[in-house]
């Protein structure tokens, strides 16, 4: 049985970068280069494709940057030519990412004949004063608009993107930004914490957030009305209404397979000797649009390799069968019983005859848990 296989496709464009943004991204200063980069994206697909041989791909996702800044014809294009180059499984998932700025309604019709099934819309709130905390330029108007344009286009599984823990958020805007999706019936909702990383405009400047207890009780409420309305926690921060879970974020938290194509782009392919492929694309624009795809890549030493599974793996709330480690990581579990012992004992995870999974202590500090596994 076959590792399951993904492809990322990365826009790097954007209006304007996000202070709180660590994923390659510029913002535009000209024209964007849409004919080039969607033809380069294409020559680096097929620069990739001998590493997967004859495999399907499950799904795709659309990411950036801002996706919805390259017309709906040259991403029907796109996808057209992909599939002429790679097996689609039955039911793929299409994923394009969009912000709510300066978009129509007849884009999204275009987007759906292009192939597009699953839409994930970038709100992080409904709150005008929290969006102009974190830069966001558009209006709560131009927000409500946006929703209404998908909905009209019947997208069969739509993704609302919400963050807490805001500068200068209040725990009661926080469930209200909650409310106000749920009130437009998302089938998905990607719920979570604001983090500040260092290479980031706010890691620079030192920006201050709502003290941690109020983050906690934000992430708790929250919690709660997710359930209330029937929205299943299968991970970390992502709650989904029943069989909306997403296909293309689950492979990567499964430890599966994925091609990434475009400016800074990442893969992890297992290869046919069942070492395990990490590449990075070329985060110089220029370059890549010159053809100079590879930045670097890598075996994964095999000592690394059960961090890795497991920092995927330790995020989602089902447990973790002992035969999928098997299979995604070509090890046999006596080279990590010593830390599987350690972990038990401290009471991280429990174990059964055919998985592992992790107790309420074991998610609480997670961090701690991973650690276990730096061999």
């Amino acid at each position: 049985m076959t590792i399951p296989l993904s492809l990322y496709i990365h826009i790097p464009w954007c209006l304007s970068k996000c202070p709180y943004c660590d994923f390659y991204s510029k913002s535009i200063k000209k024209k964007i280069p849409e004919k080039k980069y969607i033809k380069n994206l294409l020559l680096d697909l097929k620069n990739d494709i001998k590493l997967i041989r004859s495999r399907k791909i499950i799904s795709i996702f659309i990411g950036g940057g801002t996706p919805n800044l390259i017309h709906p014809n040259y991403i029907k294009y796109l996808i057209q030519e992909i599939k002429k180059t790679i097996q689609f499984a039955k039911n793929i998932e299409i994923t394009l990412e969009a912000n709510p700025k300066s978009v129509n309604e007849n884009v999204f019709l275009k987007y759906t004949e292009a192939g597009i099934n699953r839409l994930s819309l970038g709100i992080q709130s409904f709150h005008e004063n929290l969006l102009k905390n974190i830069h966001r330029k558009y209006s709560f108007q131009e927000l409500i608009h946006t929703i209404k344009y998908i909905k009209r286009n019947k997208f069969k599984n739509i993704n609302f993107d919400l963050m807490y823990g805001l500068p200068q958020q209040k725990i009661k805007e926080s469930l209200q930004d909650l409310s106000y999706a749920i009130k437009y019936q998302p089938t998905h909702i990607s719920w979570y914490q604001l983090s500040i990383e260092k290479n980031t405009s706010f890691g620079r400047k030192k920006t201050i957030l709502p003290h941690e207890k109020k983050i906690l009780l934000m992430c708790k409420k929250g919690q709660k009305i997710l359930k209330k309305k029937k929205f299943i926690q299968y991970e970390i921060s992502s709650y989904a209404k029943k069989k909306n879970q997403c296909k293309h974020n689950l492979n990567y938290w499964n430890f599966g397979d994925y091609l990434g194509i475009g400016c800074g782009a990442h893969s992890k392919i297992t290869l046919k000797n069942k070492k395990i492929l990490r590449i990075t694309k070329n985060k110089n624009i220029q370059k890549f649009l010159h053809g100079e795809y590879i930045q670097q890549q890598n075996i994964v030493k095999k000592k690394n390799i059960p961090f890795e599974f497991f920092l995927n793996k330790f995020r989602l709330n089902s447990p973790c069968l002992k035969k999928k480690f098997i299979k995604h990581t070509g090890l046999k579990i006596k080279y990590i019983e010593k830390n599987i012992q350690k972990a038990i004992q401290k009471k991280y995870i429990i174990e059964t005859n055919n998985s592992w999974k992790t107790t309420k202590k074991g998610k609480t500090f997670l961090n701690n848990l991973l650690q276990i596994f730096i061999l």
